[in-house]
């Protein structure tokens, strides 16, 4: 049966924030080739007059109706600032059968009112490696209480790896659960048709320091004190300029190449054209970039941190500490060819079917029908 789903999530890709829980959109996108789907969302802007402005367009062949409210410097005032942004863009959009929230932060306490008010049940896709044990200790007593009040009322809470689900219970979260894991678009990331003339090492993210940029740079040139046959390309959406001038006063140029932030074309196009995709986090729960890299065939050096492991394995990559050395070692039976993996084929075919666009939507779809049904 083919329901009407509201999006809603504290984080979603907006014009302040263009990137930020791009997750969020996929699996919409996803669950819109079975079902009705609408997305809303609400966030602050300080440098809009209008108490309220309503940008509503169709994104993705998606209704996307963003309510920017004017922020304030007062956290209670831009609470319930959000919460009233929230409550005129539903008014504005077709009632659900059903709420798919993301992500416990306060913003989905909006899910819990259409519970109370309309009767609309929700469920709960949880992202955020905040939940993690790692992370728990940043957490306010408050923030727990928030995110146990609001998944009490949902019919279910959907993190995105078991890696989550177990931190998730730890923390004292009962509410009945089920692991459905991010989604990758196998159409856009298809196995790659170019073989790169220099073997070429690869990292993608937002360039913050839990995801170690200057490290995989270091290994880099520990590297190529052996080996002139390779190069290693690294960018995204964060501080490039910063790794210029690190690379420049190593004068690794002629070896190390950046980008700015890529589309999702760009990036496919990228991986397609690369040998070996290297992410060295501190953290993280269940790694788009590393299912995105598996679906164009390319293997993975990783951290054997978060969901990772869920992931990669013998047949796809290399699962290291998070540590410059075992980079370097990584890298280097890589680019001798000491170590071998699975053909591309078998890369993308993993991806296609567990991670893709028809499989993650009929997880999803299934979950629904117990709700509904």
């Amino acid at each position: 049966m083919r329901y009407k789903i509201l999006f809603i999530s504290s984080w979603y890709p907006n014009k302040l924030e263009p990137t930020n829980g791009n997750f969020v959109q996929r699996h919409a996108e996803a669950v819109s080739t079975l079902h009705d789907v609408e997305i809303l969302h609400a966030i602050g802007d300080r440098a809009q007059q209008e108490k309220f402005i309503f940008d509503d367009k169709i994104i993705n062949s998606l209704r996307t109706l963003i309510v920017y409210y004017k922020q304030t410097q007062n956290p209670v005032l831009n609470f319930v600032r959000r919460m009233q942004a929230y409550k005129k863009g539903f008014l504005r959009l077709n009632k659900p059968d059903l709420v798919h929230a993301n992500v416990l932060q306060n913003n989905m306490l909006f899910a819990a009112y259409l519970k109370h008010k309309y009767k609309i049940p929700f469920v709960v896709t949880e992202h955020w490696s905040g939940f993690l044990q790692i992370n728990r200790h940043r957490l306010s007593k408050l923030q727990l209480f928030i995110a146990k009040k609001i998944a009490e009322k949902a019919s279910f809470l959907l993190p995105v790896s078991q890696y989550l689900s177990k931190d998730l219970k730890s923390a004292g979260i009962q509410t009945k659960m089920g692991v459905i894991e991010n989604v990758v678009d196998t159409n856009l990331f298809h196995i790659k048709k170019n073989v790169p003339e220099k073997f070429t090492f690869l990292h993608i993210s937002n360039l913050i320091r839990l995801k170690n940029p200057e490290k995989i740079i270091s290994a880099a040139i520990r590297l190529s004190a052996e080996f002139s046959n390779f190069e290693l390309q690294i960018g995204g959406d964060g501080d490039v300029e910063t790794l210029n001038q690190l690379i420049k006063s190593q004068q690794a140029e002629d070896f190390i190449k950046t980008f700015p932030m890529l589309s999702s074309r760009e990036v496919s196009d990228k991986m397609r054209n690369s040998n070996c995709f290297i992410l060295l986090s501190v953290y993280e729960n269940f790694p788009c970039v590393l299912l995105e890299s598996l679906s164009t065939g390319t293997p993975a050096i990783a951290t054997n941190v978060g969901g990772i492991p869920e992931i990669i394995n013998e047949k796809n990559g290399i699962l290291i500490s998070n540590s410059e050395t075992e980079l370097y070692q990584a890298m280097k039976k890589v680019l001798t060819a000491q170590i071998h993996f699975d053909e591309p084929e078998k890369l993308h075919e993993y991806v296609e079917n567990n991670f893709s666009i028809n499989k993650i939507a009929q997880k999803y779809s299934q979950i629904y029908s117990q709700v509904l049904n």
